[in-house]
């Protein structure tokens, strides 16, 4: 009990934000975990790339704040792990269709 109560009260506990914070953030790296069983044609390579900038820089931010958020960090740690698979895939896919395109027109 005495773990709760100080678990509680903690600068970090659940009345505070830097708890719900990331609790509601895991909501980004679970949606991108899961889009990556859809075919690459459907990632946006703009919002993707945001997402990493997005990540790097909450990444900071959850390291410097005081009390420092491990939570956070890790969340966005996830989250930038996760985006930047689902950017090479894009990239991976868009040099696929450069090269189909280049051998259909030699093809002609």
């Amino acid at each position: 009990m005495a773990f709760f109560r100080a678990f509680w009260n903690s600068p970090i506990g659940p009345k505070t934000t830097h708890f719900w914070g990331p609790v509601f953030n895991w909501s980004i790296p679970i949606a991108a975990f899961v889009d990556t069983k859809k075919p690459p044609e459907m990632i946006s390579g703009n919002m993707t790339a945001v997402m990493c900038v997005y990540s790097a820089m909450f990444m900071r931010f959850a390291w410097m704040v005081q009390p420092r958020n491990l939570h956070l960090l890790v969340c966005h740690v996830s989250n930038e792990t996760v985006q930047l698979y689902q950017l090479s895939r894009w990239i991976k896919a868009r040099g696929s269709l450069q090269q189909e395109k280049e051998e259909q027109a030699k093809g002609q």
